[in-house]
């Protein structure tokens, strides 16, 4: 599969290249979202006050566990809920002084695989690219199928397509109208890895070709792998958002593993005063500060004990960490 083109105007989009390009792909100041109390439910605040910038041409990633407001966040962006307070711009369009423009600007990948089994790809296609009033000149239905590998399947009836097929199809009908920002709402979800993988790669793709990509994802790998900067969200707040490498410098922690030539089963007591634990006999674990921490006196210690050093790991701290400190705080805090 060969990248996707530079987004180009459309009809629908056409003002914003006039315009010149912004330099922040989605901009939200004060943003909040109270649902009304119903009967027995209480108001709730989905989004308190969220200042969020998206720079443009970023792969972006908004994390969150369940109920955090990512949902809300996007559906307002999409048009499909109606925020309560504050502001919100899309390519530097307002979305509630000028809506139509905003929504051209914009495609979303939903999670769920929402497609119709009995009309082809090609056919949802140009439906979608005609919802968004993309003249019949302008549409790429054809290009983008081939670059997403789906131009064989163009006039097979979707129901017959695999999960990785339809996956690829919702982000082919979300470009139908050359969105400059595309959503991706957890979009391996439930995939395989080798799956997993492709979609990766159309990511990265399609940003190198100019879009600006915000993904949400469970899964903190993909975006520790994928992600140029990260937000994170907790209870309708935004409790964090920086480059994802400083991100992972809060957490100023690493583990090294030592395995050693003897199967030592129990721990000597200079070692044990170190700070070392013995993880399994002839295995021994430290958790230490890199920035404040040296590893020499350690490892002479561990020879000192007439220990015989066989092989040295060092595990750093990943995103998975940051974001449950964070979120863990949040917590307490709430």
């Amino acid at each position: 599969m060969t990248p996707l083109a530079q987004p180009r105007p459309t009809a629908a989009t056409a003002p914003l290249a006039a315009t010149g390009l912004p330099d922040q792909a989605v901009a939200l100041r004060g943003l909040t979202k109270v649902y009304r109390s119903s009967g027995r439910m209480k108001a709730k605040t989905a989004l308190d006050g969220i200042d969020l910038a998206i720079p443009r041409g970023a792969i972006f990633g908004l994390l969150g566990p369940n109920g955090a407001g990512k949902s809300t966040l996007i559906n307002i962006l999409a048009g499909l809920v109606l925020k309560t307070a504050g502001r919100a711009e899309i390519w530097g369009i307002d979305i509630d002084a000028d809506p139509r423009q905003a929504r051209a600007a914009i495609g979303v990948v939903p999670q769920e695989l929402n497609v119709d089994a009995f009309f082809t790809p090609r056919e949802m296609m140009e439906l979608q690219a005609g919802l968004y009033g993309v003249p019949r000149a302008e549409r790429r239905t054809d290009e983008i199928l081939e670059r997403l590998g789906l131009a064989d399947k163009a006039d097979a009836y979707a129901r017959t397509l695999s999960g990785g097929m339809r996956r690829r199809l919702m982000v082919a009908k979300a470009m139908v109208h050359s969105p400059p920002v595309l959503v991706l709402d957890e979009p391996t979800a439930g995939v395989d890895v080798e799956l997993r993988q492709q979609l990766w790669a159309q990511v990265r793709a399609m940003n190198a070709a100019g879009t600006t990509i915000l993904l949400t994802t469970h899964y903190l790998d993909e975006a520790e792998e994928l992600c140029d900067r990260i937000a994170i969200i907790d209870h309708g707040r935004l409790i964090a958002c920086d480059t994802t490498a400083a991100l992972l410098r809060q957490v100023d922690d690493k583990t090294l593993s030592v395995a050693l030539v003897e199967p030592v089963a129990a721990l000597p007591p200079a070692l044990s005063a170190l700070g070392l634990t013995l993880e399994a006999p002839g295995r021994l674990l430290y958790r230490y500060g890199p920035s404040r921490t040296r590893l020499d006196p350690v490892l002479a210690a561990i020879r000192a004990a007439g220990l015989t050093i066989r092989d040295l790991t060092t595990k750093e701290t990943d995103l998975e960490e940051v974001f449950l400190r964070l979120t863990r705080a949040e917590g307490k805090v709430a």
